[in-house]
């Protein structure tokens, strides 16, 4: 006999969590179902030597939502002291600090450029507007633009009078730099290489595009619409994690481990059950799927059971990830050639991408199959200021990478898995010359892995591109974009709806308000 539950959630990541906290808070008793034996998604700190734990995908949480923040008590989960912002590293030993205040980050790139330490409080302030005029949008449920309703207009008109709060300029930068390559954007504000490199940067992460490529602007808008930023967290980003599985199960979620669900059986056109891989069917009259569109509707639910004009929708989305991760175990702090020997200088990110060119060069490998010989990196070091992630005097290193193909031309990620290591080290080895002699073990996570081990179909961390075509009313799908599916009582809450990927819990909270609304009209 089946067992049953009156909301089942697919996947226990942060937006499965948020979803699960708010349905339950609204008096439904979710039952969250995790393929893995911890939760967090994308979210997790794991353990990747004894005695050493690291962020093993994204490592940075957010930005949140100050609502959700506060309706799940998020407060108590606390960034690491000192964060310095970020550190661009030259080849030719030079290092630019981007500080989190714009004022002490125009005086340090004073050294690098008169012109661009005028121009970036401009340009951040230039930012902050902008993001404060998206904003109404991050939380808003996108509009069918085929059927609009009293709810569409409204947020329509929030924005509306948000925009008309920008002056002229502002205005018509919002409307232009959207569809705009990030590498033009950053040059029309900067003249040295290294800070444009490092503002291009913010809109290619995580993305199958390089900063040449048409609409990597929009990323960055994206980001500044949170109005807030990405943090490095005490514990790692799988402490975002736990904390929303407690608020969660404190409302009344329950959340199940080793879980992995198989499929979504579709009773005339309604969703009905879900099916583990231990053959357990539990019985629900609504699914709330977490995992990626691509993986909900081509591998969780029969094709036979979605129209075929559907389904060429589906196939059409974009989520071929680019991004691997390369997580070190490390004796000791290494030595950049920049930075001293303090562990001050090594609070924040530390960016590899010297100029727009080399992010340029890194993406034209991935596009033809290959990993990027120079690659562009994203790198952490979390321990330099939380203790617990590694033993005393030891340290734990978190480095993203790009580019790294789902699909190599030559070979495959299982046979060509440690070349790809060696290559990240060799280009991480010309910044810190001593990192070969400190690492203790090395963890190589490739797109491959990413997909096998953490569902993320294609290797795509955000669960699908983070283009014009896939955003708000188009994600995932145009007339699709509202948290609902064809299948009745069936419905996305990931990183694969709006707003997007990234630990901020906005896509869960928008779905979840969707989702109640539903349940509430069926009593």
């Amino acid at each position: 006999m089946a067992n049953a539950a009156r909301v089942v959630v697919v996947g226990g990541g942060v937006n499965g969590l948020v979803a699960a906290f708010y349905i339950a808070k609204a008096g439904f008793a979710p039952l969250v179902l995790e393929r893995r034996e911890l939760v967090g998604g994308v979210a997790v700190t794991e353990e990747i030597h004894p005695g050493f734990r690291c962020p093993t995908l994204l490592h940075v949480a957010g930005p949140m939502l100050p609502q959700i923040v506060k309706d799940l008590q998020l407060e108590a989960v606390s960034p690491q002291k000192g964060n310095t912002g970020l550190v661009a590293l030259h080849p030719d030993g030079r290092a630019l600090r981007m500080y989190e205040d714009p004022r002490r980050a125009a005086a340090e790139l004073a050294a690098f450029s008169a012109h661009d330490s005028m121009s970036y409080p401009q340009f951040h302030d230039c930012l902050k507007r902008l993001g404060a005029a998206l904003a109404p949008l991050v939380s808003a449920t996108p509009p069918d633009i085929d059927d609009l309703n009293i709810q569409d207009y409204l947020n329509f008109t929030r924005f509306a009078l948000k925009f008309r709060g920008l002056d002229q300029k502002d205005a018509y930068r919002l409307i232009r730099w959207a569809p705009m390559p990030i590498a033009d954007l950053a040059a029309e504000w900067f003249e040295n290489e290294l800070v444009r490199a490092t503002v291009a940067a913010h809109g290619i992460f995580g993305s199958f595009a390089g900063p040449r490529s048409a609409g990597t602007s929009a990323g960055l808008l994206l980001h500044t619409a949170f109005a807030g930023d990405a943090v490095l967290v005490r514990g790692g980003v799988g402490a975002v994690s736990q904390t929303v599985a407690k608020a969660a199960s404190a409302a009344g979620a329950q959340i199940r481990t080793n879980a992995n669900v198989t499929h979504i059986r579709v009773k005339d056109g309604k969703a009905a059950s879900v099916v583990l891989e231990t053959g357990e069917e539990i019985v629900t009259n609504a699914v709330v799927s977490s995992a990626d569109p691509r993986r909900t509707f081509l591998q969780l639910v029969d094709a036979t059971d979605l129209d075929p004009t559907f389904l060429t929708k589906v196939r059409a989305y974009r989520a071929v990830g680019t991004v691997a991760k390369v997580n070190l175990a490390l004796s000791g702090l290494p030595a950049f050639s920049a930075l001293s020997k303090s562990s001050g200088e090594l609070l924040g990110h530390i960016h590899i991408g010297p100029d727009t060119d080399y992010l340029e060069r890194a993406f034209d490998a991935a596009k033809y199959g290959d990993f990027s010989p120079e690659p562009y990196m994203d790198i952490s070091i979390p321990s330099v200021t939380d203790s617990s992630l590694a033993p005393n005097g030891s340290h734990v290193m978190s480095v993203h990478v790009q580019y790294a193909p789902y699909r190599l031309k030559n070979g495959n990620w299982n046979t060509r898995h440690d070349e790809f290591g060696d290559t990240v080290l060799n280009a991480l080895a010309s910044y810190a010359p001593n990192i070969r002699e400190l690492i203790v073990h090395r963890q190589i996570i490739t797109p491959l892995d990413m997909e096998q081990t953490y569902g993320l179909t294609g290797g795509h961390v955000f669960h699908g591109e983070h283009a014009l075509d896939q955003l708000f009313a188009f994600r995932p799908f145009l007339g699709w974009a509202q948290y609902r599916t064809p299948i009745t009582g069936l419905y996305l809450c990931g990183a694969g709806t709006h707003p997007g990927g990234g630990i901020t819990g906005a896509p869960g909270a928008n779905a979840s308000r969707e989702i109640i609304k539903d349940l509430k009209s069926r009593r």
